[in-house]
């Protein structure tokens, strides 16, 4: 298929994420078909190859088409591609939640695993309903979460993502309504003073008795934001729910497996919740997969008290062919000296991406493990940002006032450079 029927026919049919669909063939949405992929590169159907700075939305640590990655899921193949989970297991499932296991902080000790991270989402919020239901507090139905947060698009999700800047406005009227702070000021780095989190002491105070759990992505707000706060803001925010005995659930869905310089990001304010989401990186970009971790006393009060199960049960649930490329993910992570990895791109993100400092369109840069972001005054044209990134030679895909960097690990000096340089000159092209 050539390059242009290939475009013509996802302009037709193909609906692509947080896009229009639209039959005007001719119409330049700027799609750029991939043929193939390899290390940090990808390769478009006209011959073009990009150097990918966003890892495939922060889930491809290690790049493309990685032999042992590759290795594993045709082992997995000749054995079986998928059995339902009900009633049945399987030695990668099992393997994988013993590894996860020892890998996430003590107390997480149950492993529900699930197709993704909005559904991982869906499944903490459950089983926090549910947990307290058989502790006889049925009232404590609702969710606790900071401003600036993304939690993903599906209902119970966008719920607890910010009404405003998550995306979601639309259904305000059909979503439940959460309990929702001002995101922490303190900046990463920074301590947290008794002003930065008294809004939300008195709103858990407050509100207690009907507050399930409070959800929030530790340390570094996604989607909604980028924004890198304080970790001794987290540190209080679990004083804060044990005090009140309401749960913690952290979402590390995107920060998870090494992005922020910690396996998890959880572990800069050295704390530990009740339930944790992970998923992106988990797979190395292989698979969809997600998986929701509870302490022993969330899961077992649940399977205790009535109905005595927990009510979910995806179709493709701990897919052996998705839990065999996450194994292999994991056995490379941590055979990799991704700490040193992690600082080095760290190191370069933060002197490549300086010069921005300086531009009038910039409101701030920051820096944080593998993520760089440069925040800008006025929101970016997609249309007029994206193709000078491709002729750049490079993948970047920027969002409202946000141009940001989350690269595969294995990145090397070099192909970094040329991503913060696209960054800077690109930057400096639209703000003469």
């Amino acid at each position: 298929m050539t390059s242009d029927r290939l475009l013509e026919l996802d302009k037709a049919h193909v609906w692509h994420p947080y896009s229009a669909m639209s039959n005007d063939v001719g119409s330049d949405l700027h799609v750029y078909p991939v043929a193939s992929a390899d290390g940090v590169r990808l390769k478009l159907t006209d011959g073009r190859v990009l150097i990918d700075g966003m890892s495939s939305w922060w889930c491809a640590i290690h790049g493309y088409n990685h032999p042992e990655m590759n290795r594993a899921l045709e082992q997995q193949l000749q054995k079986m591609s998928h059995v339902m989970f009900g009633g049945l297991t399987h030695q990668p499932a099992v393997e994988l939640a013993a590894q996860l296991v020892t890998l996430t902080p003590e107390p997480l000790q149950s492993v529900f695993f699930v197709d993704s991270g909005s559904v991982a989402i869906e499944v903490a919020m459950k089983m926090a309903i549910q947990y307290w239901h058989a502790k006889g507090q049925a009232n404590k139905q609702l969710f606790l979460s900071i401003r600036n947060g993304y939690h993903g698009d599906t209902f119970g999700a966008m719920s607890v993502s910010d009404p405003l800047t998550g995306m979601h406005s639309l259904f305000s009227d059909v979503l439940t309504k959460q309990y929702f702070v001002d995101a922490p000021v303190c900046r990463f780095g920074q301590p947290c003073s008794d002003k930065d989190i008294a809004a939300f002491e008195q709103t858990i105070n407050t509100e207690k008795d009907h507050i399930a759990a409070v959800i929030m992505e530790p340390i570094v707000q996604g989607a909604g934001g980028m924004r890198f706060y304080s970790a001794e803001y987290l540190y209080r925010v679990r004083e804060l729910c044990d005090r009140h005995h309401v749960l913690l659930i952290l979402d590390e869905i995107a920060t998870g497996f090494g992005r922020t310089g910690k396996l998890f990001a959880c572990e800069h304010a050295e704390v530990t919740p009740d339930i944790m989401c992970i998923g992106k990186a988990l797979t190395g970009g292989y698979m969809s997969m997600a998986a929701t971790l509870t302490s022993k006393d969330v899961s077992d009060t649940i399977s205790q008290g009535d109905p005595g199960v927990f009510m979910h049960g995806p179709t493709f649930m701990a897919n052996p062919l998705a839990c065999s490329a996450a194994l292999a993910s994991l056995k490379l992570l941590l055979a990799s000296p991704w700490q040193s990895e992690i600082s080095g791109i760290e190191e370069q993100l933060t002197a490549g991406l300086e010069p921005c400092r300086t531009m009038d369109a910039v409101q701030d840069v920051r820096v944080l493990g593998a993520i760089g972001v440069v925040e800008l005054k006025n929101p970016v044209d997609m249309a007029v940002i994206q193709p000078l990134f491709v002729d750049a030679g490079v993948w970047i895909r920027p969002f409202g006032r946000l141009v940001y960097l989350m690269p595969p690990f294995i990145i090397e000096n070099e192909d970094l450079e040329k991503l913060t340089t696209a960054v800077v000159d690109v930057l400096s092209k639209l703000s003469s």
